[in-house]
């Protein structure tokens, strides 16, 4: 343990875990701490941890509404990848992680602390992607991670903590919780306790998003979503910003049941996990954007693209959304949104999404091309003969091979 910090800057909820870290930093380290909490769409009402931080003698406290920083600069430039990890998770609390970072590095810097902390566990992803994004952006930061140092190894532990420092726990939060949740603008994310053994099916009263499917409406909602170089940036003809429109989107998915997952995923620590996942809005936006990417994007861009979106959703996954790598592949995908502005009609039923509707001014979609009516003339059908045989010409020797072998 270092014992040269004279203050810390921690990324605090208080909840039970981050305000036991908050006096056992001051304990364990005689330190000073301030803390900070971000309001990235959870859905919490944020003053009460101002009042829990002021009980326990923080005098530098950051209480911030990075919404629109969150949707605009981290959840819609990774969805111009159209990036899910593993096929199927598309990312809502990898994507927020670097953001809490920068915030944590850049009030370090305003306060002068010598260290940041965080409440993730030694067993979990996110103390990686928290110190990962650390040290990208200051390299001689220090990181203090409790869960590593500490034996406060249970609940039962931790909550005898709080009573010996006159930590208050609210009655409801002193048993032990069903699950965890992780929460914000973009998706909520439900493990462990009862969701633990993947053979068992999720109870309901997990999914807090969203009505289940077969309870949505039994006539679909048609939504027009406006794309401008790839963002998002309107519904139904309404201009909206990032934040406000992934909130909309939320509202359309809540209402269809639209945006459930039960994954069973490989963690970068090397442990598979499973988690149960709701993504209302971002299912839509995902499933418009490669709506409107389909007539907009060349052939050969579109196909790349889809080649290089699974190594782009690992990075942010394991924790390098300030890599090198992330900011190349980043630059690349944001070269291919230049016209990918227009319109999408999308259909809303009983837990899908499906584009039903798309229209652009840079469309490469020719009607005059694909027709099978008479007198299109950019098209000649005797073109493809010499086509298809240039293309067979290498699997026609192949087959004289074998078949002069066989």
């Amino acid at each position: 343990m270092t014992q040269d910090i004279k203050k810390v800057v921690l990324a605090y909820s208080g909840g039970l875990d981050t305000s036991v870290i908050l006096k056992w930093l001051k304990v364990a380290y005689g330190c000073e701490v301030v803390t900070f909490t971000a309001d990235l769409g959870q859905g919490e009402e944020l003053e009460p941890a101002r009042h829990k931080a002021e009980l326990m003698g923080v005098r530098e406290i950051y209480i911030e509404d990075l919404r629109e920083e969150f949707v605009r600069d981290f959840v819609f430039p990774m969805f111009r990848a159209n990036a899910v990890y593993e096929g199927l998770y598309l990312l809502g609390t990898s994507i927020a992680r670097p953001l809490i970072s920068k915030r944590l590095i850049e009030i370090a810097e305003e306060t002068g602390a010598d260290a940041i902390s965080h409440g993730a566990t030694g067993k979990g992803n996110d103390q990686v992607r928290f110190e990962l994004a650390a040290y990208a952006l200051n390299p001689d930061i220090k990181v203090i991670a409790p869960w590593r140092e500490w034996d406060l190894t249970s609940r039962t532990k931790l909550v005898e903590f709080a009573e010996q420092n006159q930590i208050p726990i609210p009655k409801d939060k002193r048993g032990e919780a069903p699950f965890s949740v992780d929460a914000n603008l973009l998706h909520t994310s439900s493990e462990g306790k009862v969701l633990e053994d993947p053979a068992q099916a999720s109870p309901e009263f997990v999914y807090s998003r969203t009505v289940a499917p077969e309870d949505a409406p039994d006539s679909p909602t048609l939504i027009e979503i406006g794309f401008e170089r790839g963002d998002a940036v309107s519904i139904n003809g309404e201009k909206l910003s990032p934040a406000a429109l992934l909130t909309r989107l939320n509202e359309y998915g809540r209402d269809n049941g639209i945006g459930r997952l039960d994954l069973v995923e490989n963690r970068f620590v090397g442990m598979k996990s499973r988690g149960i996942y709701e993504t209302p809005g971002g299912t839509i936006l995902l499933e418009a954007h490669r709506g409107i990417e389909s007539i907009t994007l060349d052939r050969g861009a579109g196909h790349l693209k889809d080649e290089l979106m699974p190594r782009y959703a690992e990075l942010i996954y394991n924790g390098f959304w300030f890599s090198p790598e992330r900011e190349m592949l980043q630059a690349a995908i944001d070269r291919s949104q230049e016209f990918v502005t227009g319109t999408v009609t999308v259909k809303l039923y009983k837990g899908s999404a499906s584009v039903v509707g798309r229209a652009s001014p840079y469309s490469l979609y020719s009607e005059d091309i694909v027709t099978f009516e008479e007198g299109a003339v950019a098209y000649d059908h005797r073109d493809a003969e010499g086509f298809i045989n240039l293309n067979a010409l290498r699997l026609k020797l192949v087959g004289q091979r074998a078949k002069r072998l066989g």
